[in-house]
């Protein structure tokens, strides 16, 4: 069922309600008018019947008060809400009224009569050489009291058509723009967050439309997010592959060039060192030489893809990685604090916190001028796991600093957004600055 169509029911509902409520209160105030017009006019027409009885029987010349009160009836006729009826001696009638012709082309229905007709009342006179009777008769009234009736239930009904129709016609035109809603709602189920809706005349569905916008807005946005972190994401995963291959690469094939080299020329220093000095200090030269190109090969090596990561785990890898760093920068303290089932976060995970905190070092070491760096990862109680990196130098203006435009910041940032985590950097100057990344446990794979 329809929303128009239950307002509109609705609407029926409460109008007939009021009607029959209306209608109840007026044919109250009929049986009530109707009872005291009756019992007023019994009570005149026996006070009058009263006084010619007393004037017959004060004055016998008149003749008999039978004689007289026919004689008085039959000039007086029709008495309203009074049936007479006079009885001889004998008990024949002598005189009855005649029946109300007011209003005697209306008929007022049953139910009408039976609500609003109050129970007659029956007043007798014996009388000299007779008896009169005199009863209550509210038949004039109830047809003047239904025709009142009527017209208002005719004027009601009207009305309540009349209602109706402009109750549908205005649920019809408010509720238009419903359908134009409901709509967009069901594209935008479908996949098409770019629909729009035109604004609309009535304020509170313009405000459901405005308000419908924004959120497609805000979904187109982040699909687009969720497409720019998958793109992300792979890209990432792509250049991890190629640093790994190079690393292989590099390690596999260079690794046993410098090798055979250092092996040749140790010993052609070893054969020369007696007979040829000048040709065993050249081969001590390539041996060191080599020694010096197999130390950057390592470092090289390290620096695109650590080998203890896939052996050892992320714990190992960052100590490691802290440890070179201590020994490269003796005047700063690096202190690594370890915390939780970190060996278990998966591939994705492992990689991307260990080139951010290699990025975030890296940088410390070149503009921080820090003393001591902080590095703390943990996996909280909640299950999301929590990265800190922490110096005590110069410090930036973190409101000053556009971060789109410093590629170490940024690549943190697209890191942590591939993971669906949140970046923040906290920073002032000449008190240091705090890298914050955390990873919700529902994207812990």
């Amino acid at each position: 069922m329809s929303l128009r169509l239950r307002l509109n029911l609705l609407i029926t509902a409460l109008s007939l309600a009021f009607m029959l409520a209306s209608g109840l209160v007026i044919v109250n105030d009929a049986r009530t008018s109707i009872k005291e017009r009756v019992e007023a006019a019994s009570r005149v027409t026996v006070q009058l019947l009263d006084t010619v009885i007393v004037s017959s029987a004060l004055n016998p010349s008149l003749g008999n008060t039978t004689d007289v009160l026919n004689a008085f009836l039959r000039s007086l006729g029709y008495v309203r809400s009074s049936q007479i009826t006079l009885y001889d001696i004998r008990g024949n009638v002598m005189y009855e009224s005649p029946p109300s012709r007011y209003r005697s082309e209306i008929h007022p229905p049953q139910w009408f009569v039976k609500m609003v007709e109050p129970s007659p009342e029956v007043v007798q006179r014996p009388v000299r050489y007779g008896l009169l009777i005199v009863k209550s008769s509210a038949a004039g009234s109830i047809r003047e009291a239904w025709r009142g009736v009527s017209q208002l239930m005719w004027i009601g009904f009207g009305f309540f058509l009349l209602l109706n129709i402009m109750v549908y016609w205005l649920l019809s035109y408010s509720l238009r723009p419903v359908n134009d809603i409901l709509g967009a709602i069901n594209r935008m189920e479908q996949g098409d967050l770019t629909v729009r809706l035109q604004p609309i005349k009535l304020p509170e569905f313009d405000r459901i439309g405005n308000s419908l916008n924004r959120m497609a807005e805000s979904l187109e946005a982040e699909r687009q997010l969720e497409e720019n972190r998958q793109l992300t994401q792979l890209i990432q995963t792509h250049i991890e592959d190629e640093r790994r291959s190079l690393a292989r690469e590099l390690h596999d094939e260079l690794g046993q060039y410098v090798t055979a080299i250092k092996t040749f020329a140790v010993g052609i220093a070893n054969k020369t060192e007696s007979k040829m000095p000048d040709v065993a200090s050249n081969a001590q030269t390539i041996v060191a030489a080599a020694n010096h190109i197999y130390d950057g090969m390592h470092n090289i090596i390290r620096h695109l893809r650590p080998g203890a990561l896939d052996n050892l785990g992320l714990s190992e890898t960052l100590r490691d990685a802290v440890n070179h760093w201590q020994a490269s920068n003796p005047d700063i303290h690096f202190n690594l604090n370890l915390s939780g089932n970190l060996d278990a976060l998966g591939e994705s995970l492992n990689i991307n916190f260990y080139r951010i905190v290699q990025e975030s070092v890296t940088n410390a070491l070149r503009h921080a001028k820090a003393s001591r760096l902080d590095i703390n990862l943990m996996q909280a109680k909640n299950g999301d796991v929590v990265l800190n990196i922490k110096d005590n130098g110069v410090g930036m203006e973190s409101l000053d600093v556009d971060q789109t435009q410093h590629f170490g910041l940024l690549g943190m940032r697209e890191r942590t957004q591939a993971l669906h985590g949140t970046f923040s950097v906290d920073s002032a100057p000449q008190k240091g600055t705090s890298i914050t990344v955390s990873i919700p446990k529902e994207y812990i794979a």
